[in-house]
Order: structure tokens, then sequence, then C-alpha cells
């Protein structure tokens, strides 16, 4: 009993003493520094330089119901972790007369916790969510010194500096970071009499808790962003990826890899590799999995096969005795359709490109189109020129194989010993100077679309035999190999040479013949559609100004009548190649006869001088007629002609005939 009255009296004397000190700083007299802490007594004279009054009852400075949402909304991280602590710390104290409060890294309170009539009774000295208690707004006290300081400290009654605390203690401690930066004061306040120095432990002790539950929180954040990256880039790949571990049961897949597969997810995780994937490089060592670059292995998903690429790295970095793999592959043909784009044999051309008003070409155009919406081969028919490659491009991209490969090779263009090896390809050693892990043929690249097969009357007879296998099958074998390889190819053949004579020949096989023709497209020679010239003329100049850089956009009268007169032997081909080499030494505006191959124009003059009548007794006399034959209808006969209505005027005017 005899010692708490010793403590009592003791308090007694302290607070006086302080009381004393205060009012002699406040008059401006000296004060004795063994009775004012160094740190109170420097934070008084600060106070005093902001012009903070000793007398105020209250802080003057609080945020706005606006800047008080947005102040908690920046702090949310530090409030949803606070909150719980700061909840259990009162259950300490309830009923004490304390409270518990958080503030911001500014002096700024955030949150208060503790009885009701205490938070009233508090509030009168603006003790308030959004006031400002940093030492420049409410001069000398607990949280503003524990934001100055950076360290935890205890304010007694007159040490704080303004008269509205004189009955509270103040015991605050720094929140801070994972980089030690201040983020916030944790702060207990309650009646000066009741305060005790182990307040000031209890604070410190559950800041220390804040701060840990922060560093996980950031430590979560930081491995969840990471994750998020890791897995964001993982599914952005355009690859499978399977990451398995050193037994090979596959522990990781990405959205890609299950979409090939065809499984879900949970079927895939915690099953050997190997039930997926086959290859000769999978042996019973795990290890095999390992160091592998662009391997081509089988991948087994509902009962059949297909056919991709893979490589395989060790995963560094792994906890010590654990060992893993990530494995990335990708479906030959997604790459072979890459391969193709990227090596420019797609199909570009469409029916859009291809030009002619004549009703007979049109009919074949028709024809073409009808034939694109079948699945059956097709055989086009005609001479070097007239645009079997165009009409195949056209179909495929009309075709339900558009979004598939299109693979295009001349059979008359491949020596005869090579040919085998390109249309079916060859395994790893299958003779010498074969590349290293094989080469897949034109047909296991055409899969899922279309080959083109330019010259089939060139092919050996030795070939058509495998070729006919192939179609009736719809299986390969590589050379040297012994497994048959599915294909599923739309092909397109076209010859110049009349087949059924090679048939009967004995150059063809009457068989192949049959399975290549299913739908026969003959395409028209020049010759038999020239009224088409003149539009044909006119979409190859415009693509060659552009090429060329050139600006031509006319065409001499004479320069249409020698094309109208010539047979073109060549056909569409040889009509772009003398337009192509008359523009490059085009000097106008416009396409004049002297701008012709001398070997063409040439050719023309030895065909007209075998007629003793002059051109213009020819021209007139084809006019002539002309006119007779389509009772003088001038759009007919200009369209004969392949001349402009206007032209065909003024040759009427100048052979003097009628224009009825």
């Amino acid at each position: 009993m005899k010692n708490n009255q010793e403590i009592e009296f003791k308090k007694q004397v302290f607070y006086a003493t302080l009381q004393d000190s205060w009012n002699n700083f406040i008059e401006g007299k000296s004060v004795n520094t063994g009775e004012v802490r160094q740190i109170i007594l420097d934070s008084w004279h600060n106070s005093v330089k902001n012009g903070i009054s000793p007398f105020q009852k209250k802080v003057n400075r609080v945020l706005t119901e606006k800047e008080i949402i947005y102040n908690e909304n920046l702090n949310r991280d530090l409030i949803d972790v606070s909150l719980p602590v700061m909840e259990n710390l009162y259950k300490f104290v309830a009923g004490s007369g304390f409270t518990v409060t958080l503030i911001d890294n500014k002096g700024i309170i955030l949150k208060i916790v503790g009885d009701q009539e205490v938070v009233n009774s508090i509030s009168k000295g603006n003790f308030i969510i959004g006031a400002d208690w940093s030492e420049e707004s409410a001069g000398t006290n607990a949280i503003g010194l524990a934001i100055k300081l950076d360290q935890p400290i205890q304010v007694i009654s007159y040490e704080h500096f303004c008269i509205c605390s004189h009955n509270s203690t103040c015991s605050a401690a720094p929140i801070h970071d994972t980089e030690g930066n201040i983020i916030g004061i944790l702060d207990m306040t309650g009646d000066f009499e009741k305060a005790h120095s182990h307040t000031l432990g209890m604070v410190v002790a559950a800041v220390h808790g804040i701060d840990n539950q922060l560093e996980s929180k950031y430590a979560w954040a930081k491995y969840n962003l990471a994750n998020s990256y890791m897995n964001a880039i993982v599914e952005s790949i355009s690859q499978g990826m399977m990451a398995v571990n050193e037994l090979g049961v596959i522990t990781h897949i990405n959205n890609y890899a299950i979409k090939v597969l065809q499984d879900n997810r949970d079927e895939i995780i915690g099953r050997d590799i190997k039930t997926y994937l086959k290859s000769s490089y999978f042996k019973e060592n795990k290890k095999d999995l390992l160091g592998l670059t662009d391997q081509e292995v089988d991948i087994i998903t509902n009962g059949k096969i297909k056919k991709a690429i893979i490589s395989s790295r060790k995963i560094e970095g792994l906890p010590s005795g654990m060992k893993g793999t990530v494995i990335v592959f990708n479906e030959i043909n997604r790459t072979r359709k890459l391969v193709q784009r990227m090596s420019g044999l797609e199909a570009k051309l469409t029916f859009n490109d291809i030009l002619g008003k004549n009703e007979k070409f049109l009919s074949t155009v028709k024809l073409a189109k009808n034939a694109s919406h079948s699945l059956s081969n097709i055989l086009l028919l005609g001479e070097s020129g007239t645009g079997k490659d165009v009409f195949a491009q056209a179909i495929h991209n009309a075709s339900q194989s558009s979004n598939g490969p299109f693979v295009a090779i001349n059979c008359g263009a491949i020596p005869r010993e090579l040919i085998n090896s390109e249309l079916f390809g060859y395994v790893d050693g299958a003779f010498t100077g074969a590349k290293r892990g094989g080469n897949p043929g034109k047909f296991e690249m055409a899969d899922g679309g279309t080959i083109f097969l330019d010259e089939i009357g060139e092919m050996p007879l030795e070939l058509q035999t495998i070729l006919l296998r192939v179609i009736e099958n719809k299986s390969i074998m590589r050379i040297g190999g012994h497994d048959s390889i599915p294909v599923n190819v739309r092909v397109i053949a076209a010859t110049n040479r009349d087949l059924i004579k090679e048939v009967d020949q004995g150059n063809f096989r009457r068989d192949l013949y049959y399975r290549l023709n299913v739908i026969s497209i003959n395409l028209l020679p020049l010759r038999e559609h020239k009224d088409d010239i003149p539009l044909l003329c006119e979409h190859f100049i415009q693509k060659m100004n552009h090429l060329l850089g050139k600006d031509v956009n006319e065409i001499e009268d004479a320069v249409q009548q020698y094309f109208n007169a010539y047979d073109w032997p060549g056909n569409i081909r040889e009509l772009y190649n003398i337009l192509e080499r008359s523009m490059n030494i085009a000097e106008c505006s416009r396409l004049l006869v002297s701008f012709l191959p001398n070997e063409f124009t040439a050719l023309q003059k030895v065909q007209n001088s075998v007629s003793h009548k002059s051109f213009d007794d020819l021209e007139k006399e084809l006019i002539s007629s002309l006119m007779t034959e389509h009772a003088g209808n001038i759009t007919k006969v200009s369209n004969k002609l392949g001349i402009a209505r206007t032209t065909l005027y003024r040759k009427l005017d100048k052979y003097n005939l009628n224009h009825y």
C-alpha cells in the first residue's frame, strides 16, 4: 500500500513539474532540460515556428468528405491489414477510455477504434477521421513525432504543445513497407492518468504484426503478379506447352496444348507424357525427354495420330533434388501452313482476278466456280499460257479447304529421280545425302488443303502408280519408311497434253486419268476469246504502271489491230509478256506500235503481205462485212473488232461506210 502511495506521489510531482515547464515555455521563460525531454523541447520550438497556438482546442486542418474517401482508397492495403490488428488490440483496453487509431504517413487519421463515448469526447479536439495530426498541424504529439523521428514514442499530458491534448497520453509507432518507408502510424490514446509504459510496448508489438502481414501480403501480391505475367506469356504463345517432372508426369499445360490433345486439364495433368506423345526418342529413360530440338513426334488424341514438332529443355532453378522439363510443340500442319505463307506458295488469286466477258469464257469460269464447291479431283486442260495455275488458285480459295495450304508442283520441272521424294518425302537415312530427321513431301505439306500438280502428263509411269494409290487410300508412305501417313488432300491436276492420246499410246495410266478427270475444265485459248483482249490489256497496263512507275492510259488503234490479227500461240502469258516488254520502253502515256517487239510486228507484216490488198482495203472490207452481219450494231461490231465505239465511227467515216 505504501509503495502505491509513493508511486502516485511521484506521478503527481512529475505532472506538476511538466505543467510548470510548459507554462514557463509558453511565457517565454527558460525551461530546465532535465525536466523535459530534449525531443519534446525541440518539438515545442518547431510548433512555435509553425505558428501553432498552444491554446488551440482543436486541430484546424480536416479533409473534405471527398478527400477522405480518396485517401482511404489510397491506403486501402494498409487499412485492410491494420483493422483486424487494431480491433484485437482494443480488446485488451476496452472500457478503459483508450482508442486505437490508424494514421497515414502524412498524419491524416484513417480509422479509429474505441468506446463510442470516448470517441465522441476526443472528437471535440478534431481527433476524427480526416484530421491532420502532423506536427505542422497539431503541434507536439506522438503521431507527428513518430512520423518525424521514425521511431516509437509516447507523449504524456503537458508534453503535448496544445491544451486540447493535455489530458491525454498518446503512444505511437511507425508502420513500414518492405523497403523500410513509413506508410502509416498506429496510435493508442487515453487518459493521461491511466497511461503506462507498457502501453507503448503493446503498440509496438501490434505494429510488428502489421509489418509482418504487410510483408506477406506484398510477397503474395508480387508472387501473384509474377504468376499472372507467366500465365499470360504462356497462354499468349501460339504453341503447346507442357511441364513434366523427373518421372515424365505432366504437371502443367497451357490452353493451346489442351486444345491439341483434345482432353480436359484435369485429365491431362498427372498422366505420363507418353500417354500423348509417341516417338523413337522416348525410351524407358525419362532423360530422353531432355534436349530435343525440332524433333518430329506423333500426338495421340482420341485414338488418332497427328504429327507434331517438339523441343524440350530442362527447367532450371527448382528446389534441390527436383527435376523438370518443359516441352513445346506445334502441329506439323500448322507449321506447314506457316512455311507456305512465308515461302509465298499460298494461293493468292481468286475468281475476281480472272478477267473476261466472252460468253464462252464466262461459261468456263462458271464451271470452275461450281467445281470449287466440290471435294472431287479436278483436271484442268488447256494450252500453255491459258491460266491453269490462276484457275487452280481461284478454285482453292473458293473451296472448303481455303484455310488449308495450297501446294503447287510442276511435274515437268523436277528431275525424274527427285520427283518421288518431292511428292512423298523420305525418312531419316533413306538414301545418301538425305536430310537428317527426314523431310515431308508435298502431299504431307498439303494436308488439309489442295495440291496442284501442273504438267501432270510429264509424270513418269512408275510414279503414276504411286500417285494412284495415294489418291485411292488417302495416305502416303515416305521413301524408306514403314508407317502409313494419312493425308486429306484435294488434287487439282493440269496439262497441255492430250491425255486421252497419251493413254492410248501407253504413256499415261488409264485408271489414274479417270481418278483425276472427275471434273474436267477446258480452258479457252486466247484466240477463241479475242474480245477479252482490251479488258486484259487495260488490267495488265494498270498493274505495270504501278510496278514500272509509268503512266500509260491509252492504246494506239494500230496496236489493237495487231493484237486482234494475231493468233496468240502463247495465249495470255504471251500477251502479258509483249505488254511488259512494250511498257518498259514506253515514253508517253499512249502505247504505240513502235513500242511493240520487232519480232511481233515483223511476223504480222509477213502474214499481211500474203494478201495483195492494202491494210486499209482489208480493214474496210472487214468492217463492212461485220456491219452487214450485225445489222449496223455499232456496239457489237466494235466489240468484235476489239476497238472503242468512237474509233469505229472514225473508221466508218474514213472509208465512207454507212452508219446504218
